[in-house]
């Protein structure tokens, strides 16, 4: 019966740091998709004309500040899925 214990609580402790990669993964890749975003709207800015250059640079903002919010929980989960 202890080993049953045992091992029902080592299948939950891994299963919670499997979660926790995981977030850590698709939070990384939310940040990298929105950096990819803000480069092609500070691009497309560079190249456009007012009032269009207004706009790009302002999603360009938008989309850093978001990829900034995603590496950052990317950041938590994966201290989380050390300890």
């Amino acid at each position: 019966m202890n080993k049953l214990v045992m091992c029902m609580a080592a299948i939950v402790v891994s299963g919670t740091a499997f979660a926790q990669v995981g977030t850590a993964i698709k939070e990384g890749a939310k940040a990298t998709a929105e950096t990819a975003k803000q480069v092609g709207d500070e691009a497309k800015g560079a190249v456009s004309s007012e009032p269009d250059k207004s706009i790009d640079k302002a999603k360009a903002n938008a989309h850093k500040a978001k990829a900034h919010h995603h590496a950052k929980a990317a950041k938590e989960a994966t201290k989380e899925a050390v300890k």
